[in-house]
């Protein structure tokens, strides 16, 4: 904090004085820190347009693969039988019959109070063959059903009241199909095993089976198919097929190129494309604006004049326009705008589409393929032009940043003066006044001319 030396003697507002002095020493500081705010505005501006870019790039990229616009729709003329359709699949059509759905095994026991043995040892057996040995901590019926619940067999136990203080244990397998199916022993693992445990008096409420279908149906080429599941993986290249229901008619299962999914494809990577003009558009719009006075005055925006972005611009545009092939990519919906944006006729890529599938499939790709080289040589994190543009940018804002830091030394000392040499200036002008006053007094004593 300065010194408090206004018009102690001369009756001047130092305090003012000294910071008009200031605002004009400071005039080259205020000039470094308005420069440092430009170019923190432009390195914010590069930041949002190179992350803009990264995504087109991304984006490109998975539309250029060779499987991305490998799109099929599947379609079942039953609400029973789902498809989906995933990559290698093909046009293709079936009929099929569901015959049956996977289920898991039930089996209950007989009515009881408590377990028949005690202790509670019990084995359940799987199809494969593995055996799972289960103590219970006693013979109440709630412990077994716990320990089973427990085990980890691959069985599960419920306690079902049926009178008379009796219950009876429903075990169900928590998996479908045949191989979920089991055998509960009264016994051990070892027993089990010299076969001198008894398989538990249990009756069967449901088995446990494979679900399955038939196709070609009434034909000497029928064929039945079984899942472990309710699901037939692959029944046609890259086609799967869910079954909820049995169906005594067949069903009919129809795969076809999905034109709409391609053209979404298509109409994606222009929406991008058009999202990198526009904020460069927007960025580079130089605006003219009247003050009160009357003086109009014209402001470049952000991106005004800037070369790398220019060039960015530039890149991403030729990409997406050139011809493929020695064909214009506006046979296939895609051309340049008067305002150079890209503009994306659907109706004509969709006609394109049907009328030579392969050639508009490979343009789009190679489109894609180009903006993604584009993109991704501006956009890359280690020597994409945007990225070195924003690193010079911010290696520069520090380095006006440090000449700041030297300017609020420099002028803290300079106000240091200041004060001082004001305050030296009150005590001189102090002193003059006490000698001017002495010299008055002393003036005032001697004798007059006319004494």
């Amino acid at each position: 904090m300065g010194l408090a030396v206004d018009g102690l003697v001369s009756g001047l507002d130092t305090t003012a004085l000294i910071n008009s002095l200031m605002q004009v020493e400071g005039v080259p500081q205020t000039l470094l820190k308005n420069k440092v705010s430009a170019s923190q505005t432009l390195i914010s501006a590069l930041q949002g347009l190179n992350t803009k870019v990264a995504a087109l790039a991304d984006l490109a990229l998975k539309t250029s693969k060779p499987a991305a616009l490998d799109l099929y729709s599947a379609r079942s003329s039953s609400a029973s039988v789902t498809v989906t359709a995933a990559t290698g699949a093909a046009p293709g059509q079936i009929d099929l019959k569901v015959d049956a759905l996977a289920k898991s095994q039930k089996s209950v026991s007989d009515a009881m109070a408590t377990w028949p043995d005690s202790p509670a040892v019990l084995t359940i057996a799987s199809t494969d063959g593995t055996l799972h040995e289960i103590t219970a901590t006693s013979s109440s019926l709630d412990d077994v059903v716990s320990a089973v619940n427990t085990a980890g067999a691959g069985v599960t136990a419920t306690k079902v009241a049926v009178g008379s203080g009796n219950y009876r244990i429903q075990f169900a397998s928590t998996g479908i199909g045949a191989d979920s199916a089991f055998t509960v022993y009264r016994g051990t693992s070892a027993e089990v095993t010299a076969a001198t445990a008894p398989a538990m008096n249990l009756t069967q409420i449901q088995d446990a089976q494979d679900a399955s279908i038939t196709i070609w149906a009434g034909t000497p080429a029928a064929q039945t198919i079984t899942s472990s599941s309710n699901t037939f993986s692959d029944l046609l290249p890259g086609v799967s097929i869910s079954v909820s229901a049995t169906s005594a008619d067949p069903v009919s299962i129809s795969i076809a190129r999905d034109d709409a999914a391609i053209s979404k494809k298509a109409s994606d990577l222009v929406t991008a494309l058009n999202g990198i003009f526009s904020e460069v558009s927007s960025k580079s719009t130089v605006t003219t604006s009247t003050d009160a006075s009357g003086t109009t005055s014209t402001k470049g925006g952000v991106f005004t004049g800037d070369s790398t972005v220019r060039d960015v611009n530039q890149r991403v545009l030729s990409a997406a326009s050139l011809p493929v092939n020695g064909r214009s990519p506006s046979e296939f919906g895609i051309s340049i705008s008067k305002t150079g944006t890209i503009d994306f006729d659907s109706a004509r890529f969709a006609t394109a589409l049907a009328a030579d599938p392969a050639a508009t499939q490979a343009t789009l790709t190679e489109i894609a393929s180009r903006v993604a080289a584009a993109a991704a040589s501006v956009s890359d994190k280690y020597s994409g032009s945007l990225t070195t543009k924003i690193t010079g940018q911010e290696s520069e804002v520090k380095g006006l940043g440090l000449q700041i830091d030297d300017w609020d030394r420099r002028l803290t000392t300079r106000r240091k003066t200041l004060e001082a040499t004001y305050s030296a200036l009150e005590v001189q002008l102090s002193k003059l006044n006490s000698q001017s006053s002495y010299l008055t007094s002393q003036l005032a004593g001697l004798p007059s001319a006319s004494k």
